[in-house]
């Protein structure tokens, strides 16, 4: 028997399949789905799914979608697609929907992203816990050997297939013009992920007219064994292969996206990794360019150059929790233009204030091509600060430890957003925060000189490490 508590998140479904769950889960969490929808007030009658190109994912989406259909819902379903194609079906066609995806975990886990109309996210306090307790409850009650555990006797509701990559890239290309940029070389590492479905499609679609891209495709095969590398591309080994082939074919830029390509990875012509607060600050002016005055999100763990450049720009910066979740609350409730998180996802109040790797990529694109001078300088515009990147310690006692690292800087100004935030006077600043799931610590600093951010670094560590 399946304990869904094991594998409901925060913000999504992830687990191992088939030790942590199996079809028989899934169509009980499809019927949840459905029932939590009913339940609303703008209750649809159908609900849109996709799948990334795990072993696992076409047979646990086909019972999902069995499990709404017992429930009287019909289903729309994209086949094979990315996160953010997902969200694109959702907010074009009004409808709730759900990915299946682990994104970049490795090949034995899955796992289900679920939104409502207009890819509005479903979380732990917005429906996520209701629908993992129904689920939970239809798994407990099925009859030995009935392959779900959906009520229901009705006959089941439609299913209709649709193909969404042409009216996806086609929505793209109308937000950013690459048509009037210098030509560029572009690598693009899909880690055999999503990404080799959609790049082709939204930069080098035959049918849409042509880019002054020449694409260098790495490991663009859909496998969802990663073969090459986990499609992880956070993990600075999983861009070893991108570096070099940057080097290698004298390219602008490259471009790496993770499993399920709701993330992009840039690095510079010389192999070098941009940070992702360096694309946010570079995707909000942009942004900003066309929306004067308004609102940009970051997290707390982007870098202080981000608020900075925001208030330069003439925009409003607002701090968040990390997780995408409160990122997009937080754009609805401000009505936010632009977001960005120093995991690489990337929010666009034009794209239902949803992530998408693929638009965040486009914006550099053309960044780069509409001047001249390489993406190194370009980039350093918007590089102020050094950061340590996040650091994991496991410890028995993450509030005592936390208790000790804020008692060690009495004159540090203290912000408890999301964990311990201790900024100083020479704007140097520490986070430390408890993982949700893991007995983990996750420490991030930033200073003005890498000397200061590495004395910081370990003396926190010191004391977290004890």
């Amino acid at each position: 028997m399946s304990d869904l508590s094991q594998i409901v998140k925060a913000y999504d479904v992830r687990g191992v399949v088939p030790d942590q769950w199996d079809e028989r889960a899934a169509e009980a969490l499809g019927a949840a789905f459905a029932q939590v929808l009913a339940g609303s007030t703008d209750a649809p009658d159908t609900v849109v799914i996709a799948h990334d190109m795990r072993d696992s994912s076409p047979g646990l989406a086909a019972a999902f979608s069995a499990g709404v259909r017992a429930e009287g819902l019909s289903v729309l379903s994209t086949g094979l697609g990315s996160t953010d194609m997902l969200y694109f079906a959702s907010g074009i066609l009004g409808l709730p929907g759900a990915m299946f995806t682990a994104s970049h975990n490795p090949a034995r886990y899955n796992g289900i992203k679920m939104c409502r109309a207009g890819a509005r996210p479903i979380g732990q306090q917005s429906g996520l816990a209701e629908i993992r307790d129904r689920a939970q409850a239809l798994l407990d009650k099925a009859e030995p050997g009935r392959p779900g555990g959906a009520a229901g006797d009705a006959p089941a509701a439609s299913e209709e297939r649709r193909d969404l990559l042409p009216e996806y890239a086609a929505h793209l290309r109308g937000l950013v013009d690459l048509s009037r940029i210098r030509p560029l070389k572009v690598v693009v590492d899909a880690g055999n992920g999503m990404g080799g479905y959609t790049v082709p499609a939204v930069l080098g679609d035959a049918a849409l007219p042509a880019l002054p891209l020449t694409i260098v495709p790495l490991y663009f095969e859909l496998d969802g064994s990663f073969p090459n590398h986990e499609a992880n591309p956070l993990d600075p080994a999983n861009l070893v292969d991108l570096q070099a082939a940057v080097r290698e074919h004298g390219a602008d830029l490259g471009l790496a996206f993770d499993g399920d390509a709701d993330r992009c990875f840039v690095v510079d012509e010389r192999g070098e990794p941009v940070s992702p607060s360096a694309i946010t600050a570079l995707v909000a002016s942009r942004e900003l360019a066309k929306h004067p005055g308004g609102t940009v999100i970051h997290n707390l763990i982007t870098s202080s150059a981000v608020p900075e450049i925001v208030r330069e720009a003439g925009g409003e910066p607002v701090r968040s929790r990390v997780g995408h979740s409160f990122i997009k609350a937080d754009m609805a409730r401000t009505n936010a233009i632009f977001g960005g998180e120093h995991s690489a996802h990337y929010y666009f109040r034009d794209f239902w204030f949803a992530d998408t790797g693929m638009l965040a990529a486009m914006h550099v694109l053309a960044a780069l091509g509409g001047q001249d001078r390489p993406l190194s300088e370009l980039a350093g515009e918007f590089e102020r600060y050094v950061a340590s990147g996040e650091i994991n310690s496991t410890v028995a006692d993450q509030a005592g430890r936390t208790a000790q690292v804020r008692a060690a800087y009495p004159d540090a100004e203290v912000d408890e957003l999301d964990g311990l935030t201790l900024r100083f006077a020479d704007g140097a600043w520490i986070n430390l925060r408890p993982s949700n799931t893991e007995p983990l610590l996750r420490l991030n600093v930033e200073a003005p000189t890498a000397e200061r951010m590495a004395a910081l670094r370990d003396e926190v560590l010191a004391l977290v490490r004890a």
